[in-house]
């Protein structure tokens, strides 16, 4: 009876023994505490080749921003609703690049490339409040443009200070509304074990495809709230341009080329933002390598060409800064 009691138990232990260590396996693996960045390329030249080329459009694009906000706040000749809209802009584009670039300018060399959970989801809460905040700030552009070429004579009427702001604060809200409406349903998705996402920053598009359940809604309200957003706004923007410059062509011909090149800059800005965020939100396809290529366009090139774009073809702003380089000396 003895030996039948101990065969029982060694039988009934080594059943036990392997789904413990099973459960436990599962468990250990149920919460993901880092994300593991593909990166743009494994070539050692190619790194070095972006690093030169990123360090300099990223530290470009970061002062060039941060001399025309420093130029609007300090020249008062440019204390006007299109301006500080401008300056809010440059201000937004210096966050917009500093959220991944540094990251991804000192990944390149790292063999692995890791971020923290925690830091995954910080980076994609504050890319969708600034890009959010961007989208709606370019459209408060276009209706500045648009009441100051169509209805010039009460254009300090309609944009006046407490207009300005309330569209900027309209804005960040509507920015970070957006942001949190799609992280609220991302952090409580169960993350079991992949951790590898084929880009250099964290977005959601990738990131949910990590989870361990069935994404097919969430992907489906990510697209109706980023890709119909960015599509949307897209639209309107370029419907109300193509307004404005038929309104000046109706009422004066020789009007029209001042209206094209003030306008150039701001659909140039336009195309250059939204085209990779309509590709990579609206694309009915899988993520594809391209996407975190396009990617490269809204953090570093945008960034970097909005100062040049809204600076070099800005007389009124060329003036001022001199003004400024010439009191500092």
């Amino acid at each position: 009876a003895s030996n039948s009691t101990f065969l029982f138990f060694l039988f009934f232990q080594a059943n036990l023994e392997p789904k413990v260590t099973e459960t436990m396996r599962v468990g250990n693996h149920s919460l993901v505490s880092e994300i593991v960045l593909v990166g743009l390329t494994r070539s050692l030249e190619m790194q070095l080749v972006l690093f030169l080329v990123f360090s300099v459009f990223y530290v470009t694009g970061v002062l060039g921003n941060l001399l025309i906000v420093l130029t609007v706040i300090s020249d008062c000749h440019l204390h006007s609703p299109m301006y500080f809209l401008l300056a809010n802009l440059s201000f937004i584009d210096m966050w917009v690049s500093s959220i991944a670039a540094p990251k991804m300018i000192y990944d390149l060399f790292k063999e692995r490339k890791v971020i923290s959970f925690q830091g995954c989801i910080a980076q994609m809460f504050f890319i969708h409040v600034i890009g959010g905040t961007e989208m709606v700030l370019l459209i408060a552009m276009a209706f500045d443009r648009y009441v100051a070429i169509c209805r010039p004579l009460h254009y300090l009427t309609i944009m006046n200070f407490r207009t300005c702001i309330l569209l900027l604060v309209a804005a960040w809200a509507i920015g970070i509304i957006h942001s949190l409406i799609q992280l609220v349903f991302v952090v409580n998705l169960p993350f079991c074990g992949p951790n590898e996402v084929d880009s250099f920053y964290c977005d959601l598009p990738r990131f949910i495809r990590l989870a361990c359940t069935d994404t097919y809604r969430l992907e489906l309200m990510i697209t109706a709230n980023s890709g119909f957003i960015s599509l949307g706004t897209f639209f309107i923007l370029i419907i109300s341009y193509i307004f404005i410059l038929v309104t000046v062509w109706q009422r004066s011909s020789g009007g029209l080329s001042k209206a094209l090149s003030t306008l150039s800059a701001h659909i140039s800005v336009v195309v250059l933002f939204f085209g990779p965020c309509i590709f990579v939100y609206s694309w009915p396809f899988p993520t594809v390598p391209v996407d975190k290529f396009l990617a490269i366009f809204d953090v570093i090139i945008t960034p970097f060409l909005n100062p040049a774009i809204y600076t070099f073809r800005n007389k009124e702003m060329k003036i001022a800064m001199r003004r400024i380089f010439s009191h500092m000396l």
